[in-house]
């Protein structure tokens, strides 16, 4: 799945509205896509949690049906190719990275 932390989603906002060249579409999304089994691993390792084993794709489909295909099982991977181009330096390039520093600014605005 393609993610980007805050602070890189505002960085990539200051970026287009900073420079004048800036135009069109770009993907804000982090250089590192995580696949589902990574991210709830990285969550569980933040969480100080087990991360539960991943849900099977015939039960999702049970579920969701049509859905789950569409949403839930399908995968894009978007790569943030002008980023690169345009010299952005991502502050969070992987999942577990991105998801400490989510909680630690949630701990802190408690």
């Amino acid at each position: 799945m393609s993610w980007i932390a805050m602070p890189d989603l505002l960085g990539v906002i200051n970026l287009a509205l900073d420079r004048e060249n800036v135009e069109g579409p770009m993907n804000a999304v982090a250089p590192e896509p995580a696949r589902n089994r990574d991210f709830a691993h990285a969550l569980g390792l933040v969480l100080g949690r087990p991360a539960w084993i991943p849900a099977p794709a015939p039960a999702l489909k049970l579920l969701f049906g049509e859905m789950a295909d569409e949403a839930l099982l399908s995968s894009a991977r978007a790569e943030p190719a002008r980023l690169a181009t345009l010299g952005y330096d991502f502050s969070f390039r992987d999942i577990e990275g991105a998801l400490r520093h989510a909680v630690k600014a949630s701990e802190k605005a408690s």
